[in-house]
């Protein structure tokens, strides 16, 4: 609202107004409400959550040995997360961007999923919402997402192309430049690649002859849905220890905030030949004011937690990064940035087939002690009575505080990775 408002102002010359125009002002200032909101409002959102008993019940001791120290710690904590993430945005983001909707709405969207979870947890069943009706919520999101960026004329990309430049009549060199028409594309970055456009209409479809546009943007809502659905519930799973998922993310998102201002300014995205995305630049804002939540909410969420976020939180998360990178077209770097969502969902695939074999065989075996995966390093051996434990690693209990920073110092190393593939090919 604020942007339109000294926009407009500065039509009359108004001193300071111009300042709205640069992206790099208002992502500061989204980032400093959002933290200063959070800190805030979170401090008010515990003492009512605990006056009105919203509060975690204690966990299972032969799962979690901290869970004595957890009861009676509010949960629903997304809430702080969503408040201070959507507030900067309708000051200081541009509400007609088609990008800044599809994450107001991706965020209230699976915020309100996670919340009805949390919601039916503490006052009807420990069990929660149904699984089927969250992974419905999620697709029907996806579907939402894919099919707004196939069919939104707002939702365009510039294709950028290598040119040979000849400099002084003698020396060539090549150069990138962007095409001067936008298009809708289904093109995606390969990493690692020189030539790193991959576009799923000519490499996969070409065979549909003129259907194969057509082709190519089904495949893209469908992997789309598969996307938003997957690094939601590895959030998800990820969000079993104080500070780790508010952690994670926020080390995620920096990484996709460079990546989007990168990919939303032309003379960027041609030095670093990718292509260029108008009106993108948005996604900065947003990111800006929801990294700055994830910080505030450590404040609390760090160990030992005040608040925990739960599915309210977690599962926004996950769907936040996953159309961030759909949007910016990097979705081929979301096993590298969301790395250690990735092991927590292929940790607990994995455990389930194990265990299911041994069950056949009547013996209780596990590839891990626990899963998801940071379930097996706070897992001593007292709680593996009866079973028999294929990587029976590390063989004593690691401290919540040395695995949720352990498992930052590798989401840090991963995000920095995906930031290079911007030059390494």
């Amino acid at each position: 609202m604020l942007y339109y408002l000294f926009r407009f102002l500065e039509q009359w010359n108004i001193p300071g107004s111009g300042m709205w125009s640069y992206i790099s002002f208002r992502s500061i200032l989204a980032l400093v409400l959002s933290l200063i909101i959070s800190v805030w409002f979170g401090e008010y959102f515990i003492k009512w959550m605990r006056a009105n008993g919203g509060t975690e019940t204690q966990r299972d001791r032969s799962i979690d040995p901290y869970g004595t120290e957890k009861r009676g710690v509010p949960t629903m904590g997304g809430i702080i997360i969503i408040v201070a993430t959507v507030v900067p945005c309708l000051f200081f983001g541009r509400l007609r961007n088609i990008y800044m909707i599809l994450m107001i709405v991706t965020t209230l969207w699976l915020g309100l999923i996670g919340f009805a979870d949390d919601y039916i947890k503490m006052k009807v069943t420990k069990d929660g919402l149904k699984p089927i009706y969250k992974l419905i919520g999620q697709a029907v999101l996806g579907l939402g997402i894919g099919l707004t960026l196939w069919l939104s004329p707002d939702a365009v990309i510039r294709e950028n192309v290598s040119a040979q430049k000849t400099v002084n009549g003698q020396q060539t060199i090549e150069v990138v430049m962007h095409k001067s028409n936008p298009v809708k594309s289904t093109t995606t970055t390969i990493p690692f690649v020189k030539n790193n456009n991959l576009n799923y209409t000519d490499t996969f479809f070409s065979w549909m002859g003129e259907h194969k546009a057509a082709g190519g943007w089904i495949f893209f809502v469908l992997l789309t849905t598969f996307l938003v659905m997957a690094v939601s519930n590895g959030s998800n799973l990820n969000d079993g220890m104080d500070g780790m998922c508010a952690g994670n993310s926020a080390i995620i998102c920096v990484a996709l905030g460079i990546l989007a201002y990168v990919s939303s300014h032309i003379g960027y995205s041609a030095y670093f030949n990718i292509m260029y995305i108008p009106q993108s630049e948005e996604l900065v804002i947003f990111l800006s004011a929801f990294i700055g939540a994830l910080i505030g909410f450590l404040w609390y969420n760090a160990y030992p937690a005040q608040v925990f976020m739960g599915d309210t939180g977690s599962l926004a998360i996950g769907g936040i990064i996953a159309v961030t990178c759909i949007i910016i077209h990097k979705e081929l770097l979301i096993p590298i940035l969301c790395f250690i969502f990735l092991c927590e969902s292929i940790s607990v695939l994995l455990q389930l087939r194990v265990a299911k074999y041994g069950n056949k065989r009547g013996e209780k075996l596990r590839l891990f002690k626990r899963a998801p995966i940071h379930d097996a390093f706070r897992t001593g051996p007292e709680q593996l009575e009866g079973m028999k434990v294929i990587l029976n690693r590390p063989r004593g209990r690691w401290l919540e505080s040395k695995i949720t920073t352990r498992f930052w110092i590798i989401t840090i190393g991963m995000a920095a990775l995906a930031i290079i593939t911007l030059k390494i090919r």
